[in-house]
């Protein structure tokens, strides 16, 4: 009787351990007492659902988030309250566990993420990228105010500084994946950040590209990319 009992509570064990999903996402976003939060990620051109969390009062701002992954893959955290801001966070996903933790608030901007080595990555492209941003929200202000004053030579030599801007944004993205050619940042970068750059650039980037992350998902969709271009 004991060895069956044992059998059976042995079965429910492995039972219970095949059910569980190979990534896992948890944190906390302070200030939301009560919302539902969702891991989704892209699909051809829309966003998909993998799993939610209803979050309460009593789970003290706590979410837990679960999804099979075969790869490296970007995701994205979202709420369903708050239309009038940002309400996606993206990050990498990995076997294992990734923990993002925000605020309501804030949500999109205040968050620390902590889980894959592509993450990490991620985050310091980011980062770079975003000095590139503020620089070009200065330099359009730059033309809106030549425009605005009717300085045509001013407007003219602003148009041109953002056209260069940009082509050092690109150039320098190019460059980011070259050195990581070993990850999958690399063709996820090209493919969400420079799509519409010059082919040669992204041609580039795909050749440099070392076999695993040509076999990878954002590998694949690179050089489909390229190829849909080349016609």
């Amino acid at each position: 009787m004991k060895n069956i009992t044992l059998s059976l509570l042995l079965l429910l064990i492995v039972a219970c351990g095949s059910d569980q999903k190979n990534m896992q996402v948890k944190g906390t976003i302070k200030g939301l007492k009560k919302g539902t939060v969702y891991l989704t990620k892209a699909n051809d051109t829309a966003f998909v659902a993998i799993d939610s969390f209803q979050v309460n009062k009593d789970d003290d701002y706590k979410f837990s988030l679960s999804a099979n992954i075969e790869e490296p893959e970007a995701f994205y955290l979202e709420l369903d309250d708050t239309a009038d801001k940002d309400n996606r966070i993206t990050f990498f996903g990995h076997k294992g566990l990734t923990t993002i933790n925000t605020t309501l608030k804030d949500f999109g901007f205040d968050t620390k993420i902590e889980g894959s080595k592509e993450q990490q990555l991620l985050e310091e492209y980011i980062l770079y990228m975003r000095k590139f941003q503020d620089q070009s929200l200065d330099l359009f202000k730059q033309s809106v105010d030549a425009r605005t004053n009717k300085d045509e030579l001013a407007y003219l030599a602003s148009l041109k500084r953002i056209k260069n801007h940009k082509k050092r944004q690109y150039l320098y993205t190019t460059n980011f994946a070259l050195a990581n050619k070993n990850s999958v940042v690399a063709p996820y970068i090209a493919l969400t950040e420079i799509n519409d750059a010059n082919i040669n650039l992204l041609d580039t980037i795909n050749g440099a590209l070392t076999k695993d992350i040509k076999a990878s998902k954002y590998g694949k969709a690179l050089n489909q990319y390229i190829k849909g271009l080349s016609k």
